[in-house]
């Protein structure tokens, strides 16, 4: 979801405009050209046809085109709004006439099913058209209604900076109408509407792409009604005040919304003191949102970024009053209470981790939080498609067994569909907008400097806030290699400004040459390089950052990895998958030596390339193995013995059929 911040008073930074940025080569290119040529159209099919999802079946019939009945979730309107901007997105940089059309008339569509008062439900329209005395909107909060609004005007948002048209903006305004005038008082019998609260990130950027300051006042106003609910419940994280909460609880998807957008309309906030939308917004609300991104990256995420550990807990965990613990679902857990074989880890929550923390950047310009969206980027919300693009996982294991003695929500294997469809829209979208967060540029009242965030060949033309615009040439093999090339391929303005560069925290340190030579460029406290000079047309800046393969250990606390280690080689997760094993071998059966050197060597999984790393391991048959048997039995020391071991990304996991597979092993 694209985020324009250059007018926001508290956003130390702002993103590119949507045609300033394009892949030109090596792995985000290959992925954005497969997602036009795949993912979009793939999943157009899925949503178009019937007998699958009903999901487009369900707009044509509330706008009168065609005859039936509502099916599928109620959060399906989400689900297609979420694929129409991906669709926006990806036409930018691969024209599709047909597709162009396919938007342009769902667009229409849209706008028929919209009720005089702005309000939108394809579910309501059709049981109204049915029984005029259908439940009244918003009666029902897990109809999902203001969660399909917020993703209707993001929607709208990337098609009027797509195209220029305001057709969607309009229909999205309208919707905002009506949910200003439903809102236009705060209520505690209003209260209890915000279940996944995508409508909050939603007004935001709506108020963004139009100005129109109604909408960025009933954002805050949303957000304040949190605080009017009763009986409110840690699962939709309302129990506790907003400006007292210091730990991510309950549902994972709704913790991370919530959070991108107070981020949202903190960055819109003045002062943070005072009348205006900034009241009550400023240092408290910055302060709750450290305090809470901490939890989540100190205690409740895993090494893949992915977070939400558990399908279904209890919170508060211990408490000595039992009336007073409620059922979660899709949450956070314990601190360290990061299961591998049963992790929930739903990919809609580690895009939503990916979105909060993009904000929590351009309101502070730290590279920490791009950190974060690094690692969930590469391996928890990556690993949610297969490498063809159309297959799916809803949940994100680290660990898969052959067989278990229980039952798992949702499957341990992709699928084509999956009846919850909330996830691949968000993913395709995700993939769709990668280029959007590539760079930032500083905003007028700052001294000019473009920032390089994330790596990988590609052309872009940066205007920074002083109106100088620099375009830059990347060239790379990122994640694969670390040498990263940015040359200057011309300026129209001053050509005094600042280039830096991102040097992520798993590097370290990375030597940098201007022009061929070596300069002194030490990694700030932000963690970014800074160069600032008179630039000329055909300067070259090159950065080595080190690939060298790493065993990973958890903080000790975290038991189930206890003596076990992961490995990553850049940015990317490792994991090892029974298919790169001998028969008879188990993965429960490999050790890996605390001296491991790994090999990287090219390999192909499914077709597509990707650096696979090679290394001695040792094999020792547990007995009894991961099957029936005792709970407990005597050790037998079995000697072990060296095999040749491969790891793969992460991401590449379960497409080379249905084996096990582990993140975290153990020491030899």
């Amino acid at each position: 979801m694209m985020t324009d911040t250059a007018l926001s008073p508290l956003a130390r930074w702002t993103a590119p405009g949507i045609r300033d940025v394009s892949w030109t080569g090596g792995f985000w290119a290959q992925k954005t050209k497969l997602c036009a040529e795949r993912m979009v159209p793939n999943m157009r099919a899925l949503l178009e046809d019937p007998a699958v999802s009903h999901c487009w079946t369900n707009f044509r019939v509330a706008a009168g085109i065609e005859e039936g009945e509502h099916r599928g979730p109620p959060f399906h309107d989400g689900d297609f709004y979420k694929w129409l901007e991906a669709a926006c997105f990806s036409l930018v940089d691969y024209p599709d006439p047909e597709l162009r059309g396919f938007v342009d008339d769902a667009v229409s569509v849209i706008a028929r099913v919209q009720e005089p008062s702005g309000y939108i439900f394809t579910k309501r329209a059709i049981e109204k058209a049915a029984d005029p005395d259908a439940q009244s909107p918003l009666a029902d909060e897990l109809n999902f209604e203001v969660y399909n609004l917020g993703h209707l005007m993001t929607a709208a948002c990337v098609h009027f900076r797509a195209f220029g048209t305001r057709k969607l903006l309009e229909v999205a305004e309208k919707a905002a109408g009506y949910l200003d005038s439903v809102f236009s008082s705060v209520s505690p019998d209003k209260a209890k509407t915000a279940v996944c609260p995508s409508h909050y990130m939603g007004l935001a950027e709506l108020y963004r792409a139009t100005g129109n300051r109604r909408w960025l006042e009933l954002c805050r106003r949303l957000i304040a009604l949190r605080d009017q609910v009763r009986n409110g419940t840690d699962d939709n994280q309302d129990r506790t005040p907003l400006l007292s909460q210091r730990e991510a609880m309950g549902h994972a998807v709704r913790a991370s919304y919530l959070y991108a957008g107070v981020a949202d309309l903190y960055a819109e906030s003045d002062a943070g003191v005072g009348a205006g939308v900034g009241a009550g917004i400023g240092a408290g609300y910055r302060d709750m949102l450290e305090c809470v991104w901490n939890d989540v990256v100190f205690r409740k995420m895993y090494i893949t970024g992915s977070c939400g550990a558990l399908y279904d807990g209890v919170s508060p965990y211990g408490s000595s009053d039992y009336f007073s613990i409620q059922r979660t679902h899709q949450s956070f857990g314990r601190a360290y209470e990061l299961p591998n074989v049963t992790a929930y880890n739903e990919t809609c929550a580690a895009i939503g981790n990916y979105l909060w923390n993009w904000r929590m950047f351009l309101i502070s310009g730290e590279s920490r939080f791009l950190d974060v969206m690094e690692a969930v980027l590469y391996n928890g919300a990556l690993a949610g498609i297969s490498l063809d693009g159309t297959r799916y996982f809803y949940a994100n294991a680290l660990r898969r067994v052959r067989e278990l003695p229980f039952s798992l929500k949702w499957s341990r294997q992709r699928e084509p569909y999956i009846s919850s469809f909330c996830c691949p829209p968000n993913l395709v979208r995700t993939i769709a907008e990668t280029k959007a967060y590539a760079y930032a540029v500083s905003l007028p009242a700052a001294a000019p400097e473009c920032r390089v965030l994330f790596y990988g060949s590609n052309s872009a033309s940066l205007t920074m806030g002083n109106g100088t615009t620099v375009r830059l040439e990347q060239t790379g093999d990122y994640p694969w290699e670390g040498r990263i090339s940015l040359r200057i391929a011309g300026i129209r303005g001053a050509a005094a400004f600042t280039i830096s560069a991102r040097i992520p925290a798993w590097a370290g340190a990375a030597p940098v040459r201007l022009n061929g030579s070596a300069i002194d460029a030490p990694v700030g406290e932000d963690g970014f390089i800074r160069v600032e000079r008179s630039w000329s047309a055909g300067d070259l800046l090159e950065l080595e950052l080190p690939m060298d393969a790493r065993l990973m250990e958890a903080h000790p606390l975290l038991e189930e990895t206890r003596n076990q280690v992961a490995v990553m080689r850049g940015p990317l997760v490792y994991c090892l998958e029974s298919a790169d094993l001998g028969d008879g071998v188990s993965v429960f059966d490999v050790h890996l030596p605390r001296n491991a050197s790994f090999r990287p060597t090219e390999m192909e999984v499914e077709g597509e390339r990707v650096v696979g790393l090679n290394c001695t391991g040792f094999a020792r048959q547990a007995s009894g193995g991961t099957g029936g048997g005792p709970l407990y039995r005597p050790f037998v020391n079995t000697p072990p013995a060296p095999i040749p071991v491969r790891m793969v990304p992460y991401y590449a996991w379960d497409n080379r059929g249905f084996g096990e597979m582990s993140v975290w092993l153990p020491l030899a």
